[in-house]
């Protein structure tokens, strides 16, 4: 088995948000979703995902997540998948490219491994054993991007996990975990949707 830190990683965050023309945050903040079944609070993992984070912070300033439907949710009995933001196959994206402002539809998958300083990018875990380096693995209140492509993420869909799921990790990019209203989260059916994302620092 190859340990993480042998891996080399050229290209660093500031590269992708140079050209995805990105504020490259590289700290954590706490995001305030109002939803219509409650409010619960995310902390965005920027120190470990700062181009995911960066890309969803602009989503937020731009507030292409304000009054958007939880557009699927899938149930099962021991863990529900809750998608949310703008899904291109709706056609908005494409109709609204100048409001979304977004330089592409898809972003870097951004995965962080323990003793690494950079996060790895368009780099998707193979090797199982590999998940044990990882530094977010899908938990209760998980926050991850959409895959677009093998090693690409949606750069304006994401999807909220309420249990661990193991056979997930290393394949999407987690950019934060619900600290505050988990409970909320569980109670979101397709119907409900998103009135606001703010920032709270």
């Amino acid at each position: 088995m190859v340990p993480a830190c042998s891996f080399k990683n050229k290209i660093d965050s500031n590269y992708y948000c140079q050209k995805l023309k990105l504020s490259c945050t590289k700290g954590n903040k706490i995001a305030r979703f109002k939803t219509s079944k409650g409010d619960f609070e995310v902390k965005l993992l920027g120190k470990d995902n700062p181009v995911t984070v960066s890309n969803f912070l602009e989503n937020i300033n731009n507030n292409i997540y304000k009054n958007k439907k939880f557009y699927k949710i899938l149930n099962y009995p021991q863990i529900k998948f809750i998608h949310g933001g703008v899904n291109p196959e709706n056609g908005y994206y494409i109709v609204q490219n100048q409001t979304l402002n977004k330089t592409s539809a898809s972003i870097p998958l951004e995965i962080k491994f323990k003793e690494e300083i950079n996060p790895r990018y368009n780099y998707q875990i193979k090797n199982p054993y590999e998940t044990e380096n990882l530094v977010n693995t899908f938990d209760k209140g998980s926050i991850a991007m959409v895959k677009s492509g093998k090693n690409k993420s949606s750069s304006t869909e994401f999807f909220f996990v309420t249990n661990k799921i193991p056979e997930l990790d290393g394949r999407y990019s987690i950019f934060g975990k619900i600290i505050k209203g988990l409970d909320v989260l569980e109670k979101i059916m397709k119907d409900d949707y998103i009135k606001e994302v703010k920032i709270s620092n």
